[in-house]
């Protein structure tokens, strides 16, 4: 047989909670209230010039290619992509249809987060930089940040095994590598990546590299 006394247990704790609820409210609004006139200029004033330099990066990143993907086409021009911004997406491809589906991923991503460079580059034709970063499988996605390479996404293994996956399953792997930025960002944990940190300076002797 039920309790009798539950359901006014379960009142009393819905009231609790909303009248914590109401706290709050009023407290903000207490604040908004305490607020005077220069207080919301200097508020107001401080977003406007939040947005102005927003704004003025987001100039610079379209400056330097960002917003569109894009294909590298000398092994030299790697190097001055990754020293110009702070993100790169590089796709290490070849003509295939694996390298194909990732490159419509990529398109997609490209346009939704101007805060990366998004590029590839044909494998095949680059052979001091897919052996310096010891490229093998393709497509391969080399992770770029502040000219470094810090993670690498091989093949469709961490994206389910196949080629239909999604391009927000795609989206959650550079995320989490710090690589792409999402609202609520911070909750994310950071990749552990197997793979070494490589430099990726240009004019490093290839056979100094890391070892596996």
């Amino acid at each position: 047989m039920d309790n009798p006394n539950v359901q006014e247990i379960l009142e009393k704790q819905v009231l609790t909670v909303v009248k914590a609820v109401e706290d709050k409210i009023d407290d903000e609004i207490s604040a908004l209230d305490r607020l005077d006139l220069e207080d919301i200029e200097v508020l107001r004033e401080r977003r406007l010039q939040q947005m102005k330099k927003m704004a003025e990066k987001r100039r610079q990143w379209v400056a330097l290619g960002h917003g569109e993907y894009s294909e590298i086409q000398a092994e030299k021009e790697f190097f001055s992509v990754v020293k110009a911004s702070d993100r790169v997406v590089c796709h290490f491809y070849r003509e295939n249809w694996p390298c194909k589906v990732m490159d419509k991923h990529l398109s997609i991503l490209a346009k939704q987060h101007i805060e990366t460079r998004f590029v590839k580059i044909n494998a095949e034709k680059s052979p001091f930089l897919t052996e310096k970063l010891k490229i093998v499988v393709l497509p391969t996605l080399a992770l770029v940040k502040k000219a470094k390479v810090d993670d690498y996404v091989v093949g469709f293994d961490e994206l389910g095994g196949t080629d239909d996956f999604g391009t927000e399953e795609l989206e959650d792997r550079l995320a989490k590598a710090q690589v792409i930025i999402l609202e609520g960002e911070s909750s994310l944990k950071p990749s552990k990546s197997s793979a070494k940190t490589r430099s990726v300076r240009q004019g490093t002797n290839p056979d100094s590299s890391d070892s596996e």
